[in-house]
């Protein structure tokens, strides 16, 4: 990515900076972690049976338990320690819950956790080719982020996308007693098509209608399926979410209560109710009658 400094028409490229220790990272990534991920900060410099966890977050939106390590060169195996932090992870719950519980002064249980969706983030200024191929798998649990910093104080964050294309890693592990085969197990990856299964033609045409929509309003919108909902992001945050049930659509609008600009109040408040998406607005449609309204609606939290 070529960064340029525009100067009355007149462009100049900005000089990369490199990070001089993997600590300079660790402590911009924890300090903004809400804006640039969306994650809940756990604690930093996690310590579980001898093992050091650079940060430890809970991702809000999944319920799940997110691990972040920090690298600022090249030379390790984002696959080796990854499958090794994960299933760390899934054989210690416990520790995890108990230290969410302290920092937050929560009650969160085993139960209260997705813990198919739990994933390990690696954050680095690059990756390999090859750390890059070895880790596109649809529902292998690790990530790469590159961040760069730049002359001018300009810091770049990049989420490396999986190819659509990206096999299951239970496909590739068959008949495998390894640490990546018992991971397999654990780990699930949900599909638009988990939730599409059993819906009517008339339903599914309504969710890729909306979803069309939704993708329109930016060029950075990303679909992001849950177990529960589909979510919508833009920058690693869930902005609006979805749950496709059997004949009609229900959204719900990452806004707090008296955020929302309504006037045709299509929208209820259920900040005081249970649900499964982020926000407090929900709103349930069952035709395009008011797309372009629903639209403007959306869009209130997208450019938040």
């Amino acid at each position: 990515m070529q960064i340029f400094q525009n100067n009355k028409q007149s462009l100049s490229t900005l000089r990369e900076l490199p990070f001089k220790l993997e600590k300079e990272i660790q402590t911009l990534f924890e300090q903004n972690i809400e804006l640039l991920s969306s994650l809940k900060l756990v604690k930093s410099e996690f310590t579980i049976k001898s093992n050091r966890i650079d940060t430890l977050a809970f991702d809000t939106e999944s319920q799940a338990f997110v691990i972040i390590e920090y690298k600022r060169s090249q030379n390790y195996s984002v696959v080796d320690q990854g499958v090794s932090y994960l299933n760390l992870m899934l054989d210690y719950r416990a520790d995890f819950i108990i230290e969410y519980n302290e920092v937050h002064g929560e009650s969160l249980k085993r139960n209260d956790v997705d813990w198919s969706q739990s994933r390990i983030i690696f954050v680095s200024p690059s990756f390999t080719d090859f750390q890059k191929q070895s880790t596109n798998f649809k529902d292998f649990g690790i990530e790469l982020w590159e961040i760069k910093q730049f002359e001018n104080d300009i810091i770049t964050i990049n989420q490396i996308k999986k190819s659509k294309s990206a096999p299951s890693i239970g496909q590739m592990q068959k008949g495998d007693s390894s640490e990546i085969s018992k991971l397999a197990k654990e780990i699930k990856a949900y599909s638009e098509e988990d939730h599409l299964q059993g819906k009517s033609d008339a339903t599914v045409e309504l969710y890729e209608t909306y979803k069309n929509a939704i993708l329109n309003l930016g060029s950075d919108i990303d679909v992001k399926p849950q177990k529960m909902v589909i979510g919508f992001t833009c920058k690693g945050k869930v902005f609006a979410d979805v749950l496709v049930l059997k004949s009609e659509l229900k959204f719900w609008i990452n806004l707090k209560t008296g955020n929302l600009d309504d006037p045709k109040l299509l929208t209820r408040d259920v900040s005081n109710v249970g649900h499964w998406g982020s926000g407090d607005y929900e709103i349930r449609v069952s035709d395009t009658r008011n797309l372009e309204y629903i639209m403007s609606l959306v869009k209130q939290a997208l450019v938040v």
